[in-house]
């Protein structure tokens, strides 16, 4: 497997993980890295409460932790935020 194939991979892998342990829908990968001998660290965006307007809405930011045989080793909520929110405020 290619290093972006398998990125590609893992990212799919801890999205989906995430969705289910937070029992909310992940909405996107935001960052990716790690790989080769080291564990992988992938950003996560979930959204926790959906409003009405959108822009509204409660997302978070999640950092999960897996290791080189593919497993989730750790997640962690880092923030949370509304949906219209920009970065640094």
């Amino acid at each position: 497997m290619t290093s972006q194939s398998q990125s590609v991979h893992v990212a799919k892998v801890a999205m989906h993980a995430v969705a289910e342990l937070v029992g909310c829908p992940a909405e996107g990968v935001t960052s990716v890295r790690g790989g080769g001998d080291e564990n992988w660290v992938i950003g996560v965006e979930v959204l926790e409460v959906e409003r009405v307007p959108e822009t509204s809405d409660v997302l978070a930011s999640y950092h999960v932790e897996v290791d080189t045989n593919g497993e989730i080793v750790g997640f962690e909520r880092m923030r949370r935020y509304e949906r219209a929110q920009t970065e640094g405020v």
